[in-house]
């Protein structure tokens, strides 16, 4: 096989991108139905999966600030304490490389940012709204500082106004990461818009040597579809999870995506072995995927919280009320 360079043959169909990297953010976006209370064998089990299927990054959590999010109301996987990180990974002597995401304003980064050599962590990632962007800059600055690799994900996409979008990619771009993430937070985004929103990116970022990225929801089932356009186009990294495991509806299953990506460096069945085995049997108490509450906040360009709030009330029998409700904007 060889790398596609020629988006218009057939042959891209059966070919593969060698500088495509798949990200897994399970346990990082999936521990947002649970508190991040994963136990240390479903962690390692992801853990193994990753490095058996040859995945470029496993994202194992937050590295948010105890402060604020107090150890005993939150499993370890929000806070990616290094004792932590190392009773499942030791020092990680494989080809996977480790990540985490720090959410800007919620973390403590000149405590927490360890010096990398200090750390088995690779890769931070800074999520940011576009208001936050001044405190995303530091952030990236010092953890760039000290050793790691950076990217950025600024959340909310399909609320912002474009003249923000692009004052803020401008900087960004600017700060020496890695990769810049178009992630669709409500899982509102249509194919049309993803091939807008990648060209945007991609005019900031290609001049700076900045990859463009993608995490995409699946409110509307597009979570899969989504994230093969932005291939198409030219995504150089594409994250992932187990069944889809995520906040809400879910992410793109990271099954399907290995089906279509051809590349043998990646292996199938390490994933659906950790699917079947570990990850499926949590759907009935953590209750992830697509339904019909949060297809609606993604119709309606809303935050799933409001579907999330909704599923757990003593009315969650009532989805024509919580749609009547949700289009007179309560």
């Amino acid at each position: 096989m060889k790398d596609a360079d020629n988006t218009n043959s057939a042959e891209m169909w059966v070919s593969y991108r060698s500088d495509l990297e798949v990200l897994d953010c399970t346990i990082r976006d999936g521990g947002l139905m649970n508190d991040h209370r994963f136990d240390d064998e479903t962690v390692r089990a992801v853990y193994q999966t990753c490095v058996a299927a040859g995945i470029d990054y496993m994202e194992i959590g937050y590295m948010n600030s105890p402060k604020q999010f107090p150890r005993e109301d939150f499993g370890p996987w929000k806070h990616s304490a290094e004792e932590d990180l190392r009773r499942i990974v030791g020092e990680n002597d494989t080809a996977l490389k480790l990540c985490v995401m720090a959410d800007a304003e919620k973390c403590e980064y000149e405590e927490q940012f360890l010096p990398a050599g200090e750390s088995v962590i690779d890769m931070i990632r800074v999520a940011t709204y576009i208001h936050q962007i001044p405190t995303a800059l530091e952030m990236l600055r010092v953890a760039k500082e000290r050793g790691y690799e950076t990217c950025c994900n600024i959340m909310a996409l399909s609320t912002l106004r474009e003249p923000e979008l692009r004052e803020g990619l401008d900087l960004v771009v600017q700060s020496g990461i890695k990769a810049v993430c178009i992630v669709d937070s409500f899982g509102a985004l249509y194919r049309e818009q993803i091939d807008y929103y990648y060209d945007l990116y991609h005019s900031y970022a290609e001049p700076h040597g900045v990859t463009v990225g993608i995490h995409a929801h699946n409110n509307l089932q597009l979570g899969f579809a989504n994230t093969v356009e932005a291939i198409i186009k030219g995504a150089g990294v594409a994250d992932a999870t187990m069944a889809g495991l995520g906040r809400g509806a879910g992410n793109c299953p990271m099954e399907l995506l290995m089906g279509f990506l051809h590349n043998p460096k990646y292996h199938h069945r390490p994933v659906i072995e950790c699917v079947s085995k570990v990850i499926e049997p949590m759907r009935e108490s953590l209750k992830w995927g697509f339904d019909l509450p949060y297809m609606m906040t993604a119709i309606l360009n809303r935050h799933p919280r409001a579907a999330m709030s909704f599923k757990d009330s003593d009315e969650s029998g009532d989805v024509v009320g919580f749609y009547d409700r949700m289009l007179d904007g309560v």
